[in-house]
């Protein structure tokens, strides 16, 4: 993937709403989002903006009315972002991150269990390869 921007809080606000239903008019958009979160039209406008100089976002004109829609999906995205996380804060070391994430978070047994069928599986899929 090529080095995406990354997106502010209030922006993955605009994507979720792409990704969950698109094309979409500003105007659809505004609607959508103004009030949960008593932005104005004017703010969600310049998000969008912004996610599409971003090119994150992308839209067909018909006419004078603009439909939005996302450039990559919601599970690329997040992608990006873990692995720039990964690297920005713990310089690429998977090993630290989940170190400290597991000293820092309180597990359930289920969720413990989820992680060591998730080690396991992958650790069987290499042995395979």
């Amino acid at each position: 993937m090529n080095k995406l921007s990354r997106i502010s809080e209030s922006e993955w606000e605009v994507m979720k709403l792409l990704w969950k239903s698109s094309p979409l008019t500003s105007e659809e958009i505004i609607h959508n989002l103004s009030p949960e979160h008593s932005w104005s039209a004017q703010t969600i406008k310049t998000f969008i903006t912004r996610l599409s100089n971003k090119g994150v976002i992308s839209y067909n004109k018909k006419g004078r009315i603009y439909y939005y829609f996302p450039l990559l999906s919601k599970e690329e995205y997040i992608k990006y972002e873990n692995n720039s996380f990964l690297k920005r804060v713990y310089d690429g070391a998977l090993d630290l991150l989940l170190t400290n994430f597991l000293a820092e978070k309180e597990l359930s047994v289920e969720e413990l269990e989820q992680l060591e069928n998730i080690l396991k599986d992958r650790k069987e899929n290499i042995s395979s390869d």
